[in-house]
């Protein structure tokens, strides 16, 4: 063994000299990146009740830092030109299930494995991105462990560019109801794709462990629900003594609870125990309503999901889906276009799942919402300033405001003449960074992370 005299002096580490050097040019050309000047025919800014015309809007770095005539273009800006488009801000979908890969989801989640679907569910982000959506609430999946969650971090960290992801890994529901497996027999162990709980105490642990792994929401199944089997969506599934725990439980880690709740008296009970958000609210009533608008209580109706079953046979419990189109579509548009008149803040959510679905379709859920009462105006910001407040993101995203992160999109026309040209989506940026441009141009390649 050698003496520590006549140890010969450490050799410099030239692989990490290198990476510092490398690290260290890249940050300077970031740094050096120049101002990016947007130049459509018109801007709808999420604020205003008009578009504005002739509007230009400047980005440096990942933010919004000016927008107004071309006279606030700086010396030096890269000019992208957008001829002929509405630039607005990117749409938040605040209800998805990026993992669904199929249809019959209580059915594909026991044929895949957690890996298989967060490949999957990327892939279905990714595109999502593509389709104009920025941003992304999971509202549980059909998942046994946690792939949301860990697609989350290589998209934040810079592995893999997605949208803005925010929710719940799992949802939370009674046994037999519609996040259980109803159709085995006794004798079959099988995994239900929600984790199933029943009474107050398991109730809290469920969210313990729903935090300790990354979920930033909660989810309830109050009520049954109509694309599972074995489960009434007029039946309140959680006592009010079950729900009132989940969501003390979850307040105490300053963690929001939405409340899936077809049931009339359920979406009472959620709205009363003081839950952020109702899920669908099918069989909502006047007092309901009332009750929402006096506790700012989110609605998310998931309207389109209906339309997009209907007169098929995708799914496992089409029949529930076909007794919805046929006898409460037109009683449930009403309700929602009622709530909107008495001030419930609603917000949009697909439902669709991931792979299966083209996202272009997306959008269709803001055209139903014209259906259902809205204007134009009133139905794009539900897609995008009020998601962006029901997710508490506010601060930063949901309109085009200097200050704000540069997450936009433009479509060719205007959607406020013509709501179908939000499924043309030519151009899109998240964060500063274009992912696409007219023409075709898609960049979604990630960036090799900081090393250790």
């Amino acid at each position: 063994m050698m003496s520590g005299r006549n140890r010969s002096k450490p050799e410099p580490d030239m692989r990490s000299a290198a990476l510092l050097a490398l690290a260290a040019l890249l940050a300077a050309g970031i740094a050096a990146a120049e101002p990016v000047a947007l130049v459509p025919a018109r801007v709808i800014d999420g604020v205003g009740k008009t578009a504005r015309e002739g509007s230009v809007v400047v980005v440096d770095g990942e933010r919004i830092v000016a927008i107004g005539d071309r006279s606030v273009i700086p010396a030096g800006a890269k000019v992208i030109g957008l001829p002929g488009q509405t630039l607005m801000p990117g749409f938040i979908n605040c209800h998805e299930h990026p993992l669904m890969y199929g249809d019959d989801y209580q059915n594909a989640h026991l044929q895949a494995s957690s890996a298989y679907k967060a490949l999957m569910g990327l892939a279905a982000l990714q595109r999502m991105l593509l389709a104009g959506w920025t941003g992304v609430r999971v509202m549980g999946d059909a998942d046994v462990y946690y792939a949301n969650q860990d697609i989350r971090k290589t998209i934040d960290s810079g592995v893999f560019i997605g949208p803005r992801l925010t929710g719940a890994g799992h949802y939370l529901s009674i046994t037999g109801g519609g996040g259980d497996v109803n159709y085995f027999s006794p004798e079959q162990k099988v995994v239900a794709d929600g984790l199933v709980v029943d009474g107050p105490e398991e109730i809290r642990k469920a969210v313990r462990q729903e935090i300790k792994y990354g979920s930033d929401w909660i989810k309830l199944l109050v009520t049954g629900a109509y694309q599972s089997v074995g489960d009434d969506p007029r039946n309140v599934a959680f006592s009010p003594e079950e729900i009132k725990a989940a969501v003390e439980e979850a307040a105490r880690h300053n963690v929001p609870v939405a409340a899936h709740a077809h049931a009339t008296e359920g979406i009472k009970q959620a709205v009363a125990a003081g839950v952020r958000s109702v899920e669908h609210g099918t069989f909502i009533d006047d007092e309901a309503i009332r009750m929402m608008a006096e506790r700012g209580t989110f609605l998310v109706p998931t309207i389109y999901v209906g339309d997009y079953y209907d007169e098929g046979d995708k799914l496992r419990a089409q029949d529930k889906n076909d007794e919805y189109i046929k006898n409460m579509r037109g009683k449930f548009l009403a309700a929602v276009g009622r709530a909107h008149q008495a001030g419930v803040k609603v917000a949009v959510g697909i439902d669709l799942g991931g792979w299966m679905t083209d996202p272009v379709v997306f959008v269709r859920e803001m055209a139903v919402l014209v259906e259902a009462g809205f204007t134009p105006m009133e139905a794009i910001q539900a897609g995008t300033r009020v998601g962006a407040e029901l997710l508490r993101w506010d601060d930063k995203l949901g309109t085009v405001q200097a200050g704000k992160l540069a997450d936009l999109v433009a479509v060719p026309g205007n959607p406020l003449e013509d709501m179908k040209t939000l499924e043309k989506v030519d151009f899109v940026m998240i964060g500063g960074r274009v992912v696409k441009t007219p023409g075709g141009g898609e960049t979604l390649a990630g960036t090799l992370p900081k090393p250790n």
